[in-house]
């Protein structure tokens, strides 16, 4: 099996959600200055590029990072792509899924909205619909190819809660 990275690099002055703190990378020791190591500075919202929420962030007493199994995020993953819509609907999502399988959305947003210096209201995201038919099937993980799961003027919280408390 090979592995494929789908994570977007860290960089100064990347795209963030409204109202988090701008990414800062800043080098503070050098060895070609004469320090004995190389040291980087990195400030971020944990909600940053690619990231995974934990269920703690949307439901209360939910698990924190620390406690989420690292076989959630890695391994096989089906990808469904889902082409020229707001929002990826209860009837984009197959039948017949693995329960504890991972599924990956690919939308436009990886050809359209990542690619804007600045962050696009209209990306699409799962809606609270296609959330409810995946934690119907025991589907373990999702994940979409943009800064949320949930839309940004529909469903943010609705999508959250279904997906982070199944």
């Amino acid at each position: 099996m090979s592995w494929i990275d789908i994570s977007t690099p860290l960089s100064s002055g990347m795209l963030v959600w409204p109202g988090d703190d701008a990414v800062r990378i800043e080098q503070t020791m050098f060895l070609e200055r004469g320090d004995p190591y190389n040291l980087t500075r990195l400030n971020m919202s944990a909600h940053t590029g690619t990231h995974v929420d934990a269920p703690r962030h949307f439901i209360a007493g939910g698990l924190d990072m620390g406690a989420l199994p690292l076989e959630a995020m890695i391994g096989p993953a089906r990808i469904i792509e889902v082409h020229d819509q707001y929002a990826v609907r209860a009837t984009d999502i197959p039948t017949g899924l693995e329960p504890g399988s991972r599924l990956l959305f690919k939308t436009r947003n990886s050809t359209t909205h990542l690619r804007q210096p600045r962050f696009v209201e209209e990306f699409v995201y799962v809606s609270k619909e296609a959330a409810a038919a995946i934690v119907a099937q025991g589907v373990r993980t999702v994940g979409i190819d943009y800064l949320s799961v949930g839309g940004f003027h529909k469903d943010l919280v609705e999508t959250h809660e279904i997906l982070l408390g199944a």
